[in-house]
């Protein structure tokens, strides 16, 4: 069954989520922020990720902003920058996160090879449209899907529900592309092709599925929707 339908992760998938950081620590007097931002970045990523899986087990969900506002707060302490400004500043450019370089070319590929594209993130729908807004893609997308409507985080079964309900479709018709491995571990379990980019080059993690594709960037997506 060939693939109709491209699904990707938004998050360090499509939108670069270091951008925030690497941002503030560019402007004039954060020498503080620039010596630590790599890891305020990692550290803030990392916990905003297990606040999502936290909430999702322990049925306790609440909007992507309140566990992207936790997981800042939680890196600040660690790395020793409890500034309320930067605080401000960090959240403010979150809502203006850059697309990685491949990514517009990347998506009109897609569309100008017939395809539809679409985001399925754990985002709330407001985040969502900053983000595709900033980055200039939204032209290129046919849907923008949040779990916001399903009211729990990924990797939830009714979080990928969400394609097929959108673009009727079978999961073996549907690539989908996550920077996160376990998201594209899960998407392999429900049925869909999936895609981990791979970036950092780690480990495959240890979970019942894998990823059936591995890439270190997203430029090559079009050639492999086209050959499956």
């Amino acid at each position: 069954m060939p693939i109709t339908t491209c699904v990707f992760d938004a998050y360090g998938t499509l939108f670069d989520v270091t951008a925030a950081a690497r941002a503030a620590a560019a402007e004039p007097g954060r020498e503080a922020l620039a010596k630590k931002a790599g890891e305020l970045a990692n550290i803030w990523r990392l916990k905003q990720l297990q606040y999502t899986w936290l909430r999702a087990v322990s049925d306790a969900h609440t909007d992507f902003w309140d566990v992207t506002q936790d997981g800042l707060d939680f890196a600040l302490e660690a790395t020793g920058l409890t500034d309320p400004e930067l605080r401000e500043r960090l959240l403010a450019l979150y809502w203006e996160l850059s697309a990685y370089p491949e990514v517009p070319d990347m998506l009109a590929d897609l569309k100008s090879d017939g395809l539809s594209t679409a985001i399925l993130s754990n985002g709330s729908p407001d985040m969502l449209k900053g983000a595709v807004d900033s980055a200039g893609v939204a032209e290129f997308l046919d849907a923008v899907l949040s779990v916001e409507d399903v009211g729990v985080f990924k990797p939830h079964k009714s979080v990928y529900d969400l394609v097929g309900k959108r673009f009727q479709s079978d999961p073996k018709e549907v690539l989908f592309v996550s920077s996160n491995g376990w998201d594209a571990a899960a998407a392999a379990g429900y049925g869909f092709t999936t895609l981990w980019v791979n970036r950092a080059g780690d480990p495959v993690d240890r979970l019942p599925w894998r990823p059936d594709h591995i890439a270190a960037d997203l430029t090559g997506i079009p050639q492999l929707a086209g050959g499956l």
